[in-house]
């Protein structure tokens, strides 16, 4: 427990409710004593669904004009992180963080259409986003050809008749297999059977075991159809206890590892499907679109998106006693990106190694002379930084498409650069910089050409502040 060193959490949550054509009075608190309504539960917070307007209504506290044309709208947004600092042994420290948004909207007409106390809930419409933090690295290091079907793309697409046997075998109004294996209402292409086979290639799950998506109605504002997929933990590592060792202590004055890692899973832009039937309200979706032949669910999903970057995979900064200091990072990350409009993945990869190093000489000469401050015939001596970045990035992006043989890239370029420098500090006011800056970027498509920039030259910064 001693190598705890912090723990905190943060948690927010915000809803809201507009109810229109509400009738009964309000006294103490927005509560109205003598009547009971609207509810101490909803004063104080309570998101009510479809089942407590009815009753509302029927108590006679909804008006009854047909004219009534203000929708009634909800709100919810709730977000949490939890972040921990751990320390096992000395100088060596563990950041952990974890985190979950979603927010939600929900309007609906609800009056009486008649004027005679028969109430209707019309156009119910609603939607929201939904983050968590997550782990995708399983499949990051595997064989990767943009011009290739990658294994975990395959799995992918194998995963499918195994999801829809899952939901098939749930929904009463299914249980019947096609003669390809997969249930009646839950195709190769349902939403419902892509997104968990998805999550469960990529992530190297057991696609037996993995979340469903809820996909029955949601009238309820605070439901989440995604709460069978909980954040998990992304961490940042720290060790610079090296110098501690005498050996080392003798060349360097700071010598500190790092590893990283932040992955996120997204679905950012859902929302609720117009033509969504449950007829027996068993909480399952019972219409079939007759053109794609799949369920339309509660909820429709058109991107999900797995981001994640080790920044750095491995990183290395130093400084020597010597005046010599560096620093080494070696990044690899990718983005996945799964339409489910077109049943298309793109998948970005990112590859990038950074090497700096910097040398101050103290007391150096210039070899001229310099009228500047009251020596003006002594030679001007300051400190010089000698200094060079170098980094070679790569972005590989590739396309892949649901039952095709093969992938293709569609974009990317290999990007070299190099920064040399000299900083000199004339005077307290005066500093000049040698320096030489170019960059090649090297496409991988032919479609954009080879492109080099290189600048090169002197800077003369000059203080006028006092």
């Amino acid at each position: 427990m001693t190598m705890i060193k912090r723990i905190g959490a943060t948690y927010s949550e915000g809803a809201s409710t507009f109810i229109p054509g509400y009738m009964d009075s309000t006294k103490f608190l927005g509560q109205n004593v003598k009547s009971n309504e609207p509810g101490y539960n909803f004063i104080f917070g309570y998101q009510p669904g479809l089942n407590w307007l009815v009753d509302k209504a029927n108590k006679g506290i909804i008006t009854t004009d047909p004219f009534l044309n203000n929708l009634f709208r909800q709100t919810y947004d709730q977000r949490y992180s939890i972040t921990a600092s751990l320390e096992p042994v000395r100088d060596f420290a563990i950041d952990i963080n974890l985190d979950k948004t979603i927010s939600k909207t929900y309007t609906s007409l609800f009056k009486d259409t008649t004027g005679t106390g028969t109430y209707a809930n019309l156009n119910p419409y609603g939607g929201g986003g939904f983050s968590i933090s997550y782990i995708a690295f399983q499949t990051l290091f595997g064989k990767f050809d943009p011009n290739n079907i990658s294994d975990a793309f395959r799995q992918f697409e194998n995963n499918r008749i195994i999801l829809s046997q899952r939901l098939g075998v749930k929904n009463p109004y299914s249980g019947v297999p096609g003669p390809d294996g997969y249930y009646d209402g839950y195709g190769r292409y349902a939403q419902d059977v892509l997104i968990p086979s998805f999550i469960a290639a990529y992530t190297k799950k057991d696609p037996n075991s993995i979340s469903l998506l809820k996909t029955g109605e949601g009238d309820y504002v605070k439901a989440n159809p995604f709460s069978g997929y909980l954040p998990k933990p992304n961490w940042r590592i720290t060790y610079n206890g090296l110098t501690k060792i005498k050996s080392m202590a003798k060349i360097f004055t700071n010598f500190s590892i790092t590893h990283a890692y932040n992955a996120t899973l997204s679905m950012n832009s859902f929302n609720s499907a117009l033509l969504f039937e449950d007829t027996l309200l068993l909480g399952y979706p019972s219409f079939i679109d007759t053109t794609s032949g799949n369920f339309v669910p509660y909820f429709l999903v058109p991107n999900i998106t797995i981001n994640e970057l080790f920044g750095p995979l491995f990183g290395v900064d130093f400084a020597m006693v010597n005046q010599i200091s560096g620093r080494f990072e070696f990044r690899k990350g990718r983005t996945l990106s799964l339409s489910l409009l077109d049943y298309q993945l793109s998948e970005v990869r990112t590859s990038e190694i950074t090497l700096s190093a910097r040398y101050r000489k103290r007391e150096m000469k210039l070899p001229f002379h310099l009228k500047i401050g009251k020596g003006k015939n002594a030679k001007t001596t300051s400190d010089v930084t000698f200094a060079v970045d170098f980094s070679i990035r790569d972005d590989i992006n590739s396309n892949s498409r649901l039952d095709q043989a093969n992938s293709f890239a569609t974009g990317g370029q290999k990007v070299i650069t190099i920064r040399p420098t000299i900083d000199y500090v004339l005077s307290n006011r005066v500093n000049l910089q040698f320096y030489f800056d170019q960059r090649r970027v090297t496409p991988y498509i032919s479609s954009s050409a080879p492109l080099i920039n290189t600048r090169a030259g002197v800077q003369v910064r000059i203080s006028l502040a006092q």
